[in-house]
C-alpha cells in the first residue's frame, strides 16, 4: 500500500503551492512532459487489461467495480492526508470529471473491446489529443497557435488512417463505442486539468471517485457475477484498471496537463496506442506489424512539432 501511495504523498506536499496559484518559477517543461508521459504510459496498459478483464467480467460490472475499488482507496487517502474538501463551485466540474473518466470512458471502452480487438481499440486512443485540444479551447479558453493545429490534425490523421487500414469490417458498433469513449475522456481530462491548479491532481481524481462511490458501489453489488472467475488473469486486469488506470495514472496526467497546458501535453496520447500495441503483442499475443512502427515514427514527429510550436508561442508572450 505504501508503494501505491508514494506518488500521492509526493504530490500532496507539492499541492499547497500549486493550490494557491503559486507555481514555482523553477517548474520546468521537463516536469510537465515527464508527468504527462508517466500518466500516458500507465494508461497505455488500460485497454489490454480491460480486454483481459472482460473475458470473465461483464463490462457493466467491470466499470462499477473498478470505480468502487479506486473510490475506496481514494476516500481512505483523502482521510489519511486530511485533504481539504472542494468548495461548492468545484462540485459541478467534479461531476463532469466523474461522468467522463469514472463512468463514460471505462464503460464505453469495455463494451467496445467485446466487439473489437484491444489493438483496434487502441488506435482510437490516438484521437484523444485532438478531442482534448478541442475541449481545452471550448472550456478552458486555451488558444494554441495555427501550427499546433496542423501537427495535431496530422497526428490524428495518421492514427485514423492506420485504424481504417486495420479495420476488417463488421466492427461499426465497436468503433462507435470507442468514439464515444474518446469524447468522454477528453471532457474529463479538460475539466480535471482546470481544477488541478486549485485542488491538486490527485485530489481531483480522488474527489471525483468519492463522488461516484455510492453509485459505483451499489451498481457493483447489484451487477456482481453469479460465478466468480478462477483464473488469475481477469483479476489482474481488474486490479490494474482499478488502481492504476482509474487512479494513479491520473495523478501524473492531471499534473502534467496543468503544468504544461492541456492541449500541449495532451499530444502525448498520440503515442499511447503504440505503447499499448506493444503490450498487446506481449501479453495478448496480438501481432504488431512493421507498418505500426512506421506510423509510430510519424506520430512522434507530430508530437515533437506540437511541443516545439507551443513552447515557442509561450516564449513570444
Amino acid at each position: 500500500m505504501s508503494g501505491v501511495l508514494a506518488p500521492i504523498v509526493y504530490f500532496h506536499r507539492e499541492s499547497d503551492a500549486l493550490g494557491r496559484g503559486m507555481k514555482k518559477a523553477t517548474t520546468s517543461v521537463v516536469e510537465a512532459w515527464g508527468n504527462g508521459f508517466l500518466g500516458m504510459l500507465i494508461f497505455s496498459a488500460s485497454m489490454p487489461a480491460t480486454r483481459v478483464a472482460v473475458g470473465a467480467f461483464d463490462p457493466f460490472f467491470l466499470t462499477a467495480a473498478r470505480a468502487a475499488i479506486a473510490g475506496v482507496l481514494a476516500l481512505a487517502t483523502l482521510k489519511l492526508l486530511n485533504a481539504p474538501r472542494p468548495s461548492r463551485s468545484d462540485w459541478p466540474r467534479l461531476v463532469l470529471v466523474a461522468a467522463g473518466v469514472v463512468f463514460g470512458f471505462p464503460l464505453l471502452s469495455a463494451l467496445a473491446v467485446t466487439r473489437i480487438t484491444s489493438a483496434h481499440s487502441l488506435i482510437w486512443i490516438g484521437l484523444l489529443p485532438l478531442t482534448t485540444a478541442l475541449f481545452s479551447v471550448w472550456l478552458a479558453g486555451e488558444r494554441p497557435p495555427p501550427r499546433f493545429w496542423a501537427f495535431a490534425i496530422a497526428g490524428a490523421a495518421c492514427v485514423a488512417g492506420f485504424a481504417a487500414a486495420r479495420s476488417r469490417g463488421g466492427e461499426a458498433v465497436g468503433d462507435a463505442l470507442m468514439a464515444g469513449a474518446v469524447v468522454s475522456a477528453g471532457l474529463g481530462y479538460v475539466e480535471g486539468a482546470r481544477l488541478t491548479p486549485k485542488l491538486g491532481g490527485w485530489q481531483v481524481i480522488s474527489w471525483a471517485l468519492v463522488l461516484a462511490l455510492p453509485f459505483s458501489a451499489m451498481a457493483g453489488f447489484l451487477l456482481r457475477p453469479e460465478h466468480w472467475p478462477v483464473a488469475a488473469a481477469p483479476w489482474g486486469g481488474l486490479a490494474y484498471v482499478s488502481v492504476f488506470s482509474m487512479w494513479i495514472g491520473f495523478v501524473f496526467w492531471y499534473r502534467g496537463l496543468s503544468l504544461g497546458g492541456i492541449a500541449t501535453i495532451g499530444q502525448l496520447q498520440l503515442l499511447q496506442p503504440f505503447f499499448g500495441l506493444a503490450l498487446s503483442a506481449l501479453l495478448l499475443r496480438e501481432t504488431v506489424s512493421a507498418s505500426t512502427f512506421a506510423v509510430a515514427g510519424a506520430v512522434l514527429v507530430c508530437v515533437a512539432g506540437a511541443r516545439r510550436t507551443t513552447v515557442r508561442a509561450r516564449s513570444a508572450r
